[in-house]
């Protein structure tokens, strides 16, 4: 499988973007296809390898429409050019034309010698893709503004041999040029939306000092390669440290702000800064693996994705422009059948046409959610898709796993009770030789508990429950306590708060290990942040009650479902979605994985496994369990900038449209309201922007 992220240049409505969609599909191997307006991307899904963008290329500029590339005008400047074209034409064609005192010849015809030019060259991309788009039988917003300025022209241009006729070139050339204006501006604030994925994308450094002193371009860094990274310099490549020491500032990856000591060992993500020591590295993930390159791809797939109001959304725009000329034939015809004069029949035509064009209701939905995914990126919280933002906004419970998540899971082996003939520092080595090959927190604190490490076979894992393996042909056991134990050996369970492994050989019990481990320091404040959020918090976990309890107890939880293997806790999931809830789920190990994807919203940590990443819809780059709450807050934010885009949108098409058949708008007007429009859909989005993370109010 092959994944472009193609960025297009020309898209302008939702029509626009069922274009560029079917002409992309129509190309031999694509499976999949999502275009984003508000982003301008196209995600292409190929299903071959070793595969280049040049058919995708040639689809989309038949249907109108270019891939953008380095060598290419860039939209900005192209619009620029001829808006400054446009901009002193039109300033003269609307001083000439209604201007009183002026001869009437001279501003007839100055008026259309002015604005001709703005018609026919400031407007050419304009009329080009309304030909292309009726051409594959498509009503796009350039077919309005077209239809609208080509029919005040013609008449214009009819006018001029009709004596006692008004012409209205001015208005043509103005309507040309605010648009031009309100595409500028839109441009720039699209740009603006999606500086959080540039951010991101520009975090890699583009040279790289080699361990030998040499410099390379980052691109040519292979896995494996030692470079140095100097105090002030940004990582860059995700590798190991295999000399030196400092402290590594993460917040742009992270959103912590306290840079953290590093030491040999340690791993280091790209993008992050070093602040004191020189740092020798190896790398281990380079060029589009590298966590940023994961990082902003992953938000560019995710900002691709349409929400299910947006499909709907679109349907309406679809629908929406054949109406929107209807009504304007029908105005014409209306005006003209109750004997008013043909200009003004000609004039509010036009404004019906101008004023509905669905560009504000196209990006109500698709802006919101680029800026929303772009800041929850900035501080952190990676968004997995559209769908995920929507699911939030109804949550009423949310679940949290206990070990590794309400907790550090960096637990530690206090004590060891053993059987009659067998010592504490065999059974802590039987059980670490095997636990070396598990990736639950609790699993890998008893891996570190011994420096002896045995050989091991036929290791396999029991999520919820524990591990096991053969050394030297027998089997051994680490799992969490049931019934069948020795006497001596429930004494040290049910003595206790800590957390408890039975080591079992052949099946029978040889000893317990009590482990300890502790609250994340920010659980209390994340808990009472979800709290403010109205959301009823449960615990779940498969440790010991006494322990469960003494967690719920610390971070005051009233509800808590202790010693729960992976289908019990699946099971009170369901129980709790029976009676009507909603239920977000934040997770973290292997065993976490069934509950998460069975969840109406999961939530993992950045210490997850891969599993777990892969079933969540919102992942967590850090241990900051108040990320929590700001990704639960920030969705709900952006789901609320939706519903007020949509209603503005919908509310301004609605008011505007009737006043436009009376007669109360003319055209001009009409090209004002809507750009103003559009400009209020994504200035209100931008406002996402200045979300305020729950953790520093």
């Amino acid at each position: 499988m092959t994944r472009f992220h193609l960025p297009i240049e020309g898209m302008t409505c939702a029509a626009c973007v069922k274009s560029v969609s079917r002409a992309l599909t129509k190309v031999s191997g694509v499976s999949d296809v999502s275009v984003n307006l508000a982003t301008g991307i196209a995600t292409v899904l190929i299903d071959r390898e070793n595969v280049d963008e040049t058919p995708l290329r040639a689809a989309v500029e038949a249907a109108g429409y270019k891939i953008l590339t380095p060598e290419s005008s860039d939209t900005h400047v192209e619009i620029k050019k001829r808006l400054i074209f446009a901009l002193p034409l039109t300033i003269a064609a609307l001083t000439l034309g209604m201007t009183p005192g002026i001869p009437e010849n001279i501003a007839t015809w100055g008026s259309a010698l002015t604005s001709f030019p703005v018609f026919f060259w400031a407007g050419w991309n304009i009329h080009r893709k309304a030909l292309l788009n009726f051409h594959h039988r498509l009503i796009t917003m350039d077919t309005l503004i077209s239809l609208g300025t080509t029919a005040t022209v013609v008449w214009s241009t009819t006018a001029l041999f009709v004596n006692e006729t008004k012409s209205y070139f001015e208005t043509a050339a103005t309507i040309i040029t605010l648009v031009l204006i309100g595409r500028r501006l839109e441009a720039g604030a699209r740009q603006e939306a999606g500086s959080a994925l540039q951010e991101i994308m520009n975090l890699v450094p583009e040279t790289i000092e080699l361990a030998d002193g040499s410099q390379i371009p980052s691109n040519e860094l292979s896995i494996g390669d030692r470079f140095i990274v100097k105090p002030g310099e940004r990582v860059p490549a995700d590798g190991k440290i295999y000399n030196g020491t400092s402290a590594i500032e993460r917040s742009i990856i992270t959103g912590e702000p306290n840079p953290i000591d590093v030491q040999a060992g340690n791993n280091l993500v790209a993008g992050t800064i070093n602040t004191t020591g020189v740092l020798f590295v190896s790398a281990t993930c380079t060029g589009s693996e590298t966590t940023p390159a994961r990082l902003a791809r992953l938000v560019a797939e995710a900002q691709a994705f349409r929400a299910p109001v947006q499909r709907l959304v679109d349907r309406v725009s679809e629908i929406f422009v054949p109406i929107v000329i209807t009504l304007s034939l029908l105005t014409l015809f209306g005006w003209l059948l109750i004997d008013k004069p043909t200009s003004d029949a000609v004039s509010a035509s036009v404004a019906v046409l101008i004023i509905a064009c669905p560009c504000a209701l196209g990006l109500a939905t698709p802006t919101a959610l680029q800026v929303g995914i772009g800041k929850a990126a900035q501080m952190g919280i990676l968004i997995r898709s559209a769908e995920t933002i929507e699911a939030a906004r109804n949550l009423t419970i949310v679940v949290l796993d206990k070990t590794g998540t309400v907790t550090e899971g960096e637990m530690n082996v206090v004590s060891v009770s053993a059987t009659p003939g067998w010592e504490s520092e065999k059974i802590l080595s039987l059980a670490a030789s095997v636990e070396k090959y598990s990736e639950h927190p609790i699993g890998r604190a008893i891996s570190r508990s011994s420096k002896i490490h045995l050989p091991v076979s036929k290791i396999h894992a029991l999520p919820g429950f524990g591990i096991y393996g053969l050394i030297d042909n027998q089997e051994i056991k680490v799992t969490r306590p049931t019934n069948e134990i020795p006497e001596k050996l429930r004494k040290s369970i049910n003595n206790t708060r800590d957390t408890i492994a039975v080591v079992s050989v052949d099946d029978l019990p040889i000893g317990t290990l009590l482990l300890s481990d502790k609250v994340r320091p920010q659980a209390n404040e994340a808990i009472r942040g979800l709290e403010e959020l109205g959301l009823q918090i449960v615990l779940l976990t498969g440790d010991h009650s006494t322990t469960a309890l003494e967690v719920g107890r610390t971070l005051g939880i009233q509800e808590i479902s202790a010693e729960l293997d992976p289908k019990g806790k699946l099971e009170t999931l369901k129980e709790l979605q029976s009676i009507g809830n909603r239920v977000a789920v934040v997770g973290d190990g292997l065993n976490d994985v069934p509950i998460l994807a069975a969840a109406d919203l999961g939530i993992v940590l950045n210490s997850s496994t891969d599993a777990a990443f892969e079933s969540a819809g919102i992942a967590l780059i850090g241990n900051d369990l108040r990320k929590v709450v700001d990704a639960i807050a920030l969705c709900r934010k952006t789901v609320s900038t939706i519903r007020t885009n949509l209603l503005w949108a919908f509310v301004y098409n609605i008011a505007a449209l009737p006043m436009a058949m009376l007669g109360f708008l003319n055209p001009i007007i009409a090209s004002i309201a809507m750009v103003a429009s559009s400009l209020f859909v994504v200035s209100n989005s931008l406002r996402l922007r200045s979300f305020t993370e729950w953790v520093s109010n």
